[in-house]
């Protein structure tokens, strides 16, 4: 006789048979809506979906240090620090050349640049004065090269850091999103963009804490999840529109004075099904869409000259997608009033 399961493993067993049952009814909370909406286009025409494809896959932003672009090393380490004595430059230079400053985040070496740059012309001028004209040679190249540098430590810090990554990192697809998104991470894009423009301006005034909490907000952004959304939802509206391809091909659902019963049960599906339940999240991540991404294009056209091979081809990727996914609901209704003209003015 068998020995019997101790409770415990029984109780385990029964509930990973629930959750196999229930998975194979219902797939996931996400899934509900359009196979429930599949099902009774299917069952109205009489017709099977022919799309068995997976959604497309979202693809991950290449790691910073596959991005990060390579930044000159100027040669103000060689300068006597005490020949700077007087200028408020000599502590950011100090910072700069430490073991801590060659080991700093792309952020702190963007922020130590603005900080050179904020401070140098005043050193500059005192320098001058003082008639120490190799100096002066030194710094004002140091100057022009961080200048130069400018878009290239902003793009490092920015689009090309670890936070970025993290904002288009293909997320978990819960049924409740995007109704539960924030427009904090719209807001920090949308500083980052005002300080960059300052930047490239001349303007180096820089509020350091400030800029490290944006960058912050930004890393726990939903592109990613918006992206993988999208592709969801574009997977499954391609599936319904096979169901209703599969009707054309057999013909106008409505012939001359023939009207089958799905012709008045049709509207009722798409009524209940889409129109209610189904468009008004299409209609939130449609505007989640158009909120998060004005900010992250105007950033990519800032910088647009400075953008590397690796970002240029996930930036390509990415706009052609979400340009396609975000009109599948305007093309599934195209496809359903293709189906249900040939009814119009039918008896």
């Amino acid at each position: 006789m068998p020995a019997k399961l101790p409770t415990p493993v029984r109780h385990l067993l029964l509930a990973l048979l629930l959750l196999q049952t229930l998975s194979a009814c219902g797939g996931t909370g996400a899934d509900t809506p359009f196979t429930t909406y599949i099902e009774r286009l299917q069952r109205t025409l009489s017709v099977s979906a022919n799309n068995n494809t997976l959604p497309a896959s979202v693809p991950r932003l290449p790691r910073a240090g596959q991005l990060r672009l390579t930044i000159e090393r100027d040669s103000l380490g060689a300068l006597d620090f005490l020949d700077l004595r007087g200028c408020d430059l000599q502590v950011t230079i100090g910072k700069q050349n430490s073991s801590l400053g060659m080991l700093a985040r792309d952020s702190q070496r963007l922020l130590l640049a603005l900080e050179f740059l904020r401070l140098a012309p005043a050193c500059v001028d005192m320098l001058t004065n003082e008639g120490n004209e190799e100096l002066v040679r030194d710094l004002e190249r140091a100057q022009v090269l961080k200048q130069r540098q400018l878009p290239a430590l902003i793009f490092n810090a920015t689009l090309g850091s670890a936070e970025f990554a993290d904002l288009w990192r293909p997320g978990s697809l819960e049924h409740g999103y995007p109704d539960d998104t924030s427009s904090r991470v719209i807001t920090a894009l949308e500083q980052i963009n005002a300080s960059t423009t300052r930047w490239l301006q001349g303007d180096y005034q820089a509020d350091n804490l400030a800029f490290e909490l944006q960058l912050s907000e930004v890393s726990l952004g939903d592109g990613g999840t918006l992206w993988g959304a999208l592709a969801h939802q574009a997977h499954w509206l391609e599936r319904a529109n096979s169901v209703l391809q599969a009707q054309a091909t057999r013909g106008p659902l409505c012939a001359g004075r023939i009207r089958p019963a799905a012709a008045d049960i049709l509207p009722n599906v798409i009524r209940k099904f889409f129109i209610d339940g189904i468009q008004p999240r299409a209609a939130i991540l449609g505007r989640r869409q158009h909120e998060l991404m004005p900010p992250v294009l105007e950033l990519e056209q800032q910088l647009a000259d400075f953008l590397p091979a690796d970002y240029r081809h996930w930036q390509a990727r990415r706009d052609s997608d979400l340009q396609d996914f975000g009109q599948a609901p305007r093309e599934h209704v195209i496809q359903l009033q293709s189906v249900l003209e040939s009814c119009e003015g039918n008896p």
